[in-house]
């Protein structure tokens, strides 16, 4: 089952623009997004910019998993990230420092998300679509 997006969301791609386990950037509200598709089609939205080297690196970062838990890392200084509520995993010897998310859905075959939303923890939207 799919529902049209309300308007307060916004179209960002086709699902078939982004590469299985790569991140890509999208500029949402003056705000650098990173975007990542894992390999079971779930698409991320996290901060692209790294708190601890200050670069807007994040989607160049490393996609994995660490105990089921899809993440990114660092490509700077290695830090670890859940990439589905920003957490920081892993501060690489430094105090933790969590990335913001933003609520992204595939909507028949368009990635789209909620770029005026505050953080997000879990699925995106409403749980509802995917």
């Amino acid at each position: 089952m799919t529902t049209a997006p309300p308007q307060t969301r916004v179209r960002l791609c086709a699902l078939t623009d982004l590469v299985p386990e790569r991140g890509a950037v999208a500029l949402v509200d003056g705000l650098q997004v990173a975007l990542v598709r894992t390999h079971d089609d779930v698409v991320h939205g996290i901060d692209n910019l790294d708190p601890y080297s200050g670069a807007h690196v994040i989607a160049r970062g490393l996609v994995g998993t660490r105990g089921g838990v899809p993440t990114v890392i660092s490509p700077m200084y290695k830090q670890v990230w859940d990439l589905r509520t920003g957490a920081c995993l892993d501060g690489a010897g430094s105090d933790p420092v969590d990335l913001r998310t933003w609520p992204v859905a595939v909507v028949d075959g368009e990635v789209w998300i909620e770029p005026s939303s505050d953080e997000v923890t879990g699925s995106p939207f409403d749980r509802g679509v995917t």
